[in-house]
């Protein structure tokens, strides 16, 4: 960073890099444990590094009991707010422990112990933020799935993690429509070889379901008499290194990948995050409007300001439509958040509804202090809006599922350093983030390339996958020895600022959410009338990127005549399969997909073309007359 940059920030993060082992150590002392670390960080086995490996706690305890123990049982927990069901709660530290001891005394007596996975497909209410901490509680191993996601999706899940139980919700609640999750949850079951022993479904008025012999009513399993006499449950402890949930996510291929996170370096990671990055101090509320679903769900819902003793908003609605553009200022000003965490696309509704920020103007906002943005790619004209808007400094912050916590910042709990628009500022303390070229080399600024972190990286990030140690290095670590491969390209400025320029691989980013190009073509190539298909992400004023479809048809299948119909079913089938988080809406019917003579499609080439630049076309290509044929096609309009 050059001589003008505060010195603050440097100074901390240098520290972190020069004695990781110290600088974690001190960190550490954020966190209760039942087993003090004493070894910092085990380095016995790269690439395979543990953080604490000697240590024990248990998370749920450090979210809850002991702030409880601290006088802190009146404070607010979690304040739930759902304009889609007129609904509005709050759980004080006292209750919120008291349910969460509850529930994990029913999961006990459903046989579920210090080790097992428990799978969470729930919308945004109270009891998914229970079932997770409860899971904490009792050391067992919860994988939320968010609830927009498909049966195969599900059952994708469900396989890999290998549940004994399934915590589940009747419907969610959208601003125009009920989303029936329990028979996707029964098609998700029906699919997968593993079979769970229990599923508990919270009944939501909005539309009940149907249970059968396997299934259990959540009120009745909390409350009954049944289970009135269960005792509530006590903590369990973990070991540091033992994994606290797996969070999937997608992959280049259709296999979605288990992000393994463990215990204790996720604890300590979180709560020095929220001091130190959010500057979000205990008592305080902070409004995160994502999903618990996501890994922002995790971290900065329910983990970080439960571990701080702050208080967190579960908010379920949308940025407008419930009921308007200003729905985020109400929730601001009403539980008196001191920042908000959200997606750009969020906001970039909020200014296409409300293009002068008039809604602001009605709501009080002084006590208000940042906006944070993460999930996407913040583009200078939303920044730019959401400034003016707001006159309060708007951070974008970088980072992945993989990681659990940011990756590039502005440390506003350190010091606030000059905003760069279109760059999420500095490298975060613990992450040595490089940008290197083809050979591994560390490039000269402004120059782009693969932006990587030098192993080891910081506690809280992924150690492995789950079960899967030789696809984590596959996919993250054997591109450059040493280093961790973020799958982005980007490149630092001569201050050391990062700017991001956009995946490197076929993984989509649509409005925040990862998919990935092979979920989304294997659901296309299921139809019967395809033979080739291929799916690119396009750039989307509104979401980023959307994904867009190109389809070759069987011979003797009339692609005039039965095109329409069969772009239809595709659009469906996409919808069904995957889910309506996919967003696809454009199909084209072309003759022929460009490949290389090894037969490898180019997607990347088709993406820069449907965005309108002019591609480097690859030497190995094998016709170069596919590619001249589509260009018109994929630079026509969106649909």
């Amino acid at each position: 960073m050059s001589d003008g940059a505060a010195t603050a920030y440097q100074g901390i993060y240098d520290a972190s890099l020069r004695d990781p082992e110290t600088f974690w150590r001190d960190a550490a002392a954020g966190i209760d444990w039942v087993t003090p670390p004493r070894r910092i960080l085990d380095d016995s086995r790269p690439p395979f590094y543990r953080w604490y490996p000697d240590a024990e706690l248990n998370v749920c305890h450090n979210a809850l009991d002991r702030h409880v123990l601290a006088g802190r049982g009146e404070q607010a927990a979690i304040h739930y707010d759902s304009p889609v069901t007129g609904t509005k709660s709050t759980l004080t530290y006292a209750d919120l422990l008291d349910r969460v001891s509850r529930f994990a005394g029913a999961l006990e007596g459903l046989g579920v112990e210090k080790g097992d996975r428990v799978v969470i497909y729930m919308p945004m209410v109270p009891e998914a933020v229970v079932a997770m901490l409860a899971c904490a509680r009792l050391g067992a191993v919860h994988s939320v799935v968010f609830g927009g996601f498909a049966p195969q999706e599900l059952a994708a899940r469900i396989e890999d993690a290998e549940p004994k139980v399934v915590v589940s919700a009747s419907c969610g609640v959208e601003p125009s429509r009920v989303v029936e999750y329990k028979p996707m949850l029964d098609e998700a079951l029906r699919r997968s070889s593993h079979k769970p022993e229990s599923v508990i479904v919270l009944q939501r008025e909005q539309s009940p379901a149907a249970v059968g012999e396997r299934d259990t009513d959540w009120e009745e399993m909390t409350w009954d008499e049944v289970y009135a006499d269960a005792p509530a449950a006590d903590c369990v402890t973990v070991a540091a290194t033992d994994p606290l949930y797996i969070l999937y996510t997608s992959g280049t291929t259709g296999k979605p990948k288990g992000i393994y996170r463990d215990s204790g370096g996720y604890a300590v990671a979180l709560r020095w995050s929220m001091a130190n990055l959010y500057d979000v101090a205990p008592g305080e509320t902070m409004f995160t409007a994502s999903d618990v679903g996501w890994v922002v769900g995790h971290s900065y819902i329910v983990y970080a300001p439960l571990l701080t003793g702050a208080t967190t908003v579960l908010y379920e609605g949308k940025p407008v439509g419930t009921p308007d553009a200003g729905a985020f200022w109400r929730v601001i000003e009403e539980y008196q958040a001191v920042c908000l965490f959200t997606a750009p696309t969020a906001f970039r509704a909020i200014k296409k509804e409300d293009s002068t920020a008039s809604k602001v103007a009605e709501h009080d906002l002084s006590h208000f202090r940042a906006l944070f943005l993460a999930g996407e790619r913040l583009d200078p004209d939303t920044y730019e809006w959401a400034s003016a808007a707001l006159g309060k400094p708007v951070i974008d912050n970088w980072w992945q599922t993989e990681t659990g916590w940011p990756i590039a910042s502005n440390p506003k709990g350190i010091e606030l350093l000059p905003i760069k628009p279109g760059s999420p500022t500095v490298a975060v303390p613990g992450y040595d983030v490089q940008v290197l070229d083809g050979s591994g080399e560390p490039v000269a600024p402004g120059i782009e390339g693969a932006i990587c972190i030098k192993l080891p990286m910081p506690p809280g990030t992924l150690p492995t996958l789950w079960r899967d140690d030789d696809r984590y290095v596959s996919s993250y670590l054997s591109a450059y020895t040493g280093y961790y491969l973020t799958g982005d390209g980007g490149y630092l400025d001569e201050d050391g600022y990062l700017y991001v320029m956009g995946r490197t691989d076929d993984v989509l980013n649509v409005a925040g959410h990862r998919l990935s190009t092979g979920s989304l073509e294997a659901a296309l190539a299921g139809h019967e009338a395809v033979a080739e298909c291929a799916v690119i992400g396009v750039h989307d004023d509104l979401k980023g990127q959307v994904p867009r479809a190109l389809v070759v048809l069987k011979s003797g299948i009339d692609a005039d005549g039965d095109g329409d119909r069969i772009k239809r079913e595709l659009v469906a089938r996409v919808r069904s399969e995957v889910g309506p988080v996919a967003a696809l809406h454009q199909v084209d019917i072309v003759g022929a997909l460009p490949k290389t003579r090894s037969g490898k499609i180019l997607r990347k080439t088709m993406r820069e073309l449907a965005d309108g630049h002019t591609p480097a076309v690859p030497a190995t290509i094998e016709d170069p007359a596919v590619l001249e044929t589509l260009t018109p096609v994929l630079r026509a309009p969106s649909a």
